[in-house]
């Protein structure tokens, strides 16, 4: 797994949001952003972390940021999710994981004993011009929006 790390200038990408539309890295030039890395739509701890930045939103917008939610749920998926929780944000359905492979997100896991590939949970901070400024890589998704705040 090759994650991205700070410094590091993110790939551009296309890919479709909860509703079908292109979502680019370019829409976001020069604006800063929050993407958010989950492993899957409307399971307990992505729900808890989703609706953590909902409820902090206005926050993180005061800040100048963004935010985009990416896992490889299927765009059905991601509009189930986003629909039922009301997310002010779009939600990338990566199922190519075009996005997830250009972050470096996607790996081996370890959960209850076994072994599998899967996304890993993080958070890339990335400014107006496209660079990483934060990893964060043990992410609280019952406080996810405090761990970005105060950096």
């Amino acid at each position: 797994m090759n994650t991205l790390k700070q410094g590091d200038k993110v790939p551009d990408f296309s890919v479709n949001n909860q509703d079908g539309e292109t979502v680019s890295l370019s829409d976001y030039k020069g604006k800063k952003l929050i993407v958010f890395f989950y492993p899957k739509a409307s399971t307990p701890g992505c729900t808890a972390e989703a609706c953590n930045l909902t409820d902090n939103y206005k926050l993180l917008q005061d800040k100048g940021y963004e935010i985009l939610g990416v896992s490889a749920d299927s765009e059905k998926r991601q509009s189930n999710f986003k629909n039922k929780y009301n997310f002010p944000f779009p939600l990338l359905a990566d199922e190519n994981k075009d996005v997830i492979n250009a972050f470096g997100v996607w790996g081996l896991k370890k959960f209850m004993g076994r072994e599998y590939d899967g996304i890993h949970r993080k958070t890339f901070l990335i400014d107006e011009n496209g660079v990483v400024e934060h990893v964060i890589d043990k992410v609280k998704t019952k406080d996810h929006a405090a761990q970005i705040l105060e950096l």
